[in-house]
């Protein structure tokens, strides 16, 4: 479970305060896909950052699975994330000059596992999401839809609990951002909880649960319009067509 209660973040220069979150308090429960919308600005990507403890808290509390973060040093804020967070971002940030394989091999050498293990996980996460032939490609010989499914597949190579995603199908068209999500849908329906922030508030409504964000504070929730693209067992040609 995730819990934020009363979270502020605010960056301060010496001529400006900017308050990023105020008064934020949000809590997921293990197993939700929940969309975080909001205007350029709102706080959306702060949040995610908090949430993945890429960033420290100004105020309040933040629980992850029971644990109070802010109390933790570097050491544990860092096994934490390693252990049960996965990300994905909107430019997908793969390394050019490394294949498939090797890219979704990276974080997985930084948690000293073994290579038996590294190449177990690898191949379990590329077949998952349809990249199993391309895994001796570069990124340069891709399309944006397969490039998304690589960063996809290198957050799930570490099993995390918490899947956190910022503008995943920002740099995608139509078609395959539809494909993308049905994939996160996937996920999720498997046991995943999923955090996705997003300015397309179409692409929100498809997920279970929407959240609105706006001047760094919590909206009152909007219900879903539409019900999630993709059932359980339902990747199918839409994906694997990415």
């Amino acid at each position: 479970m995730l819990e934020m209660h009363s979270v502020s973040k605010v960056y301060r220069t010496d001529t400006v305060e900017t308050h990023a979150l105020r008064d934020f308090s949000l809590q997921v429960e293990e197993g939700e896909f929940v969309a975080v919308t909001g205007p350029s600005g709102s706080g959306k990507t702060t949040f995610l950052n908090i949430a993945g403890l890429l960033e420290e808290l100004s105020d309040g509390a933040y629980h992850l699975d029971g644990e109070e973060i802010g109390s933790l040093g570097d050491d544990a804020r860092s096994r934490i994330r390693n252990e049960k967070i996965g990300f994905i971002f909107q430019s997908f940030n793969l390394i050019p000059d490394l294949d498939v394989f090797d890219n979704v091999d990276v974080p997985l050498r930084y948690r000293g596992f073994n290579a038996a293990e590294r190449s177990r996980r690898i191949d379990e996460s590329l077949e998952r999401v349809g990249l199993t032939s391309r895994r001796r490609h570069l990124p340069s010989q891709l399309s944006g839809g397969q490039q998304q499914r690589v960063a996809i597949a290198r957050a799930l190579a570490g099993a995390p609990r918490f899947l956190l995603a910022d503008e995943p199908t920002g740099n995608l068209d139509s078609e395959m951002a539809e494909a993308v999500l049905g994939l996160l849908n996937e996920i999720n329906a498997a046991g995943t909880t999923i955090v996705m922030v997003t300015h397309d508030p179409d692409l929100a409504r498809r997920v279970p649960r929407n959240v609105h964000v706006l001047d760094g504070r919590l909206q009152a929730p909007a219900q879903p319009e539409a019900p999630p693209i993709g059932a359980p067992n339902g990747l199918g040609a839409a994906a694997m067509s990415l």
